[in-house]
């Protein structure tokens, strides 16, 4: 790491010290009025303005200044304001804004290049979407078509994306509201070892009984109707489930005995994320479409994709694919893409985000199990990690059931709060906080924000009733 880590929280407190609170107030009244915002009730949210940002922190209006350890929706892998990035931005405004995808652009095709160039071996060619969610859509239909078959299966505890077919295959809560959806989707449970749906004790047990379950699956949906298998590599916004060793390749020999196509949803976990440039990279597996958004420019502009294999693509070259967007590969989002990845090479970002989990975050972490009874269990790689609470470690009851909302979610809500008002902006969800800051985030500033966590976790004690 060079000039990326000599963005650090003095440069953020400096930025910060022009504090306009009538601005803010303007900016609040503004989205009250006109912005309907996702996944809530409008009445009952209240956005906080935010003026800036600056490498690993962002501040509002009044002069509070947040260390980020959700790098918003775990997206902003390079950090805010990367000037590379925001430089081949401006560079790329000033020459074509945008172009439709008709067209051959240098921008494009570079973006594709440098993608194909870090994925693994035999995946060759880029369809780029606007997001993560059209990602796994496109994903899923190409699937059906060069297999002929319909059935995809897919985890529960696992999210998608938001559009008709990826809030279908989704394994959570989200997809209720729109179901019935998509049809042909069969959900399994993947592993998950802290709270195991196949009863065992070990991560080989959960692996071996994992893959067990998702062959019986297989045999009764009848393997010759199922055109995919898709997966988060690591279970992201869910828990931050690291697969056991074995499942995935466990997973891509089912794949291949049946003629099944492995679709690995690397929207969260790619470009550094898990300390790898995808985090399948981790155990040596090569799924035949790879699905990817958030960190491969940092959501500076919305950019998302399919990363296809050789044989796959090889279907479309004289048989049209059906499919596409108005802004498929927009200049803009492509040349921040190139950027960001050229950035990532030159800065050593990727072997940065692993050290950080292997010697800084990691160890932290466990040490904050080892002082709070409320941590039940700490996963993660690179700067991709959840710390899990709970009640009760012997019995592993959650700190809030399952999904809570209101009363029943009240000491996550205070747990949320404590990390702010002392300048930490956590992920959290259901029992969990994640650990999950711009991959360009400097040691100091990880000990910093798990300083915070340490203080905050106090609260999550207080409703803890074991022994």
């Amino acid at each position: 790491m060079t000039d990326t880590t000599d963005r650090t929280a003095a440069t953020a407190a400096k930025a910060a010290t022009h504090a306009d609170p009538a601005e803010g107030k303007r900016v609040h009244e503004l989205d009250r009025s006109h912005v309907f915002h996702s996944w809530s009730a409008q009445a009952k949210i209240d956005p906080l303005p935010i003026a800036g940002g600056q490498g690993s922190w962002f501040w509002d209006y009044d002069g509070n200044r947040y260390l980020d350890f959700s790098s918003q929706l775990v997206n902003v892998n390079i950090g805010y304001q990367h000037p590379k990035v925001v430089a081949a931005i401006q560079e790329q405004a000033a020459k074509l804004a945008t172009i439709a995808p008709t067209f051959a652009n240098d921008a494009r095709g570079e973006a594709a290049r440098l993608i194909a160039e870090v994925a693994p071996q035999g995946l060759d060619t880029v369809f780029f979407t606007n997001g993560g969610a059209e990602a796994n859509e496109n994903a899923i239909r190409m699937a059906r078509l060069h297999t002929g078959r319909h059935k995809v299966l897919a985890a529960y505890r696992s999210y998608h994306g938001a559009t008709a077919g990826s809030i279908t295959v989704t394994g959570d809560p989200r997809r209720w509201a729109s179901e019935p959806g998509m049809p042909g989707v069969v959900h399994y449970w993947g592993p998950y070892t802290y709270r195991s749906s196949f009863h065992s004790g070990n991560d080989e047990e959960e692996c071996q009984r994992a893959l067990q379950h998702l062959r019986e699956t297989l045999m009764v949906e009848g393997p010759h109707t199922v055109a995919a298998i898709l997966l988060e590599t690591i279970v992201g916004t869910n828990g931050v489930l690291v697969p056991p060793d074995g499942y995935l390749q466990g997973v891509r020999e089912l794949c291949d005995e049946h003629g099944i196509l492995l679709i690995a949803d690397e929207v969260m976990a790619g470009f550094g994320r898990a300390g790898e440039w995808f985090a399948i990279d981790h155990w040596g597996v090569t799924p035949d479409l790879i699905c990817f958004a958030k960190g491969v420019n940092s959501g500076y502009v919305p950019l998302g994709g399919v990363i296809i294999s050789d044989d796959i693509a090889a279907t479309f070259q004289e048989r049209a694919y059906p499919g596409g967007l108005t802004y498929s590969g927009h200049p803009l989002a492509c040349a921040s893409a190139v950027a960001s990845i050229r950035a990532f090479h030159e800065e050593g970002i990727v072997e940065h985000a692993r050290s950080l989990g292997t010697d800084v975050i990691g160890p932290a972490l466990a040490e904050l199990a080892g002082k709070h009874p409320s941590v039940g269990d700490v996963r993660g790689l690179g700067v991709f990690w959840a710390v899990e609470l709970v009640r009760d470690r012997a019995t592993r009851e959650p700190l809030v059931p399952f999904n809570a909302a209101g009363a029943e979610n009240q000491p996550m809500v205070e747990f949320t709060a404590a990390c702010k008002e002392r300048g930490l902006w956590p992920f959290v969800h259901f029992n969990g906080t994640h650990v999950v800051p711009p991959c360009t985030i400097t040691a100091d500033e990880v000990r910093h924000g798990i300083g915070i966590l340490d203080e905050a976790l106090e609260v999550a004690d207080r409703y803890y009733t074991g022994s």
